[in-house]
């Protein structure tokens, strides 16, 4: 199995890729997914998330209101590590459960979706890494149009992820989300060909 990290700073377009490697039959895994999963409510991390920021970043339902921790912790980079140390240890455990499932039902091509794959130090673990970004300022509007996230809020959470051009030079593959989703598309495409081709030839080896 070919184990692919996708990855890209905030409003790159990950989502939009995703999607399309998904159409092309990747088997799709989702940090974002696996860290609601891991602060469900009643989890160990949930438990801890909530008496280090109180009831005040609660649903009515009492779930995390991921908007308002957001809004806490991105302006606070101390803040920030510390929820994240709170809350990748439960990410990690579900991701290794669910690539070693995939791996003995021998599917081809797994594509891990997560926005930190160098920040949390995970760029060893990928047979192949795929960024996808878009220049700065396209990446705030997007945030500020598009999500409707607060101007302060969307800096804060630009500036909190490393630069991309570090992320550029450590990548396998760079797909450039600056144009049409059309354009996009045809990139995903052609890097899906390329992954594909590695794929076969480690079967073959194998």
């Amino acid at each position: 199995m070919l184990y692919v990290g996708l990855t890209g700073n905030i409003a790159s377009g990950k989502s939009e890729a995703a999607i399309r490697f998904a159409e092309h039959g990747a088997t799709m895994l989702d940090a974002d997914v696996l860290a609601r999963d891991a602060v469900a409510v009643g989890s160990p991390a949930y438990d801890r998330v909530v008496a280090r920021w109180g009831r005040g970043i609660l649903s009515s339902d009492g779930s995390l209101d991921r908007e308002a921790l957001r809004h806490t912790v991105f302006a606070d980079k101390a803040q920030l590590d510390e929820l994240n140390a709170i809350v990748h240890p439960g990410i990690n455990k579900l991701r290794r459960k669910i690539v070693a499932d995939a791996r003995k039902r021998g599917d081809a091509v797994l594509i891990y979706v997560v926005p930190l794959l160098f920040e949390r130090r995970l760029a060893n673990e990928f047979d192949r890494i795929v960024l996808v970004d878009a220049p700065k300022e396209l990446r705030l509007e997007r945030l500020i149009r598009l999500r409707g996230v607060s101007e302060e809020d969307a800096t804060n959470m630009v500036a909190a992820q490393m630069l991309a051009e570090l992320k550029r030079a450590r990548a396998d593959f760079v797909i450039e989300n600056d144009g049409s989703l059309d354009q996009l598309h045809k990139q995903v495409d052609a890097v899906w060909e390329q992954l594909t081709a590695i794929d076969a030839r480690s079967s073959l080896a194998g």
